[in-house]
């Protein structure tokens, strides 16, 4: 399968509830899921998200 990967920074005054959030919308929205979460000594956090890449053609077009 092949994905499509965005990573996003949080930085360290973002406390957890609220990423909590931010993932939940990008989930929920935008159809990416959590891949991989790093946190860093000084608080802030890297998080990869992932989404299967699909090869659906458009409406109305012919491939």
């Amino acid at each position: 399968m092949d994905y499509e990967y965005v990573p996003l920074r949080l930085p360290s005054n973002v406390d957890r509830m609220t990423a909590n959030a931010q993932l939940t919308i990008q989930a929920e929205y935008g159809g990416w899921e959590l891949a991989r979460v790093r946190l860093y000594p000084d608080g802030s956090r890297q998080v990869m998200l992932r989404r299967r890449v699909t090869n659906e053609s458009l409406p109305g077009l012919s491939t």
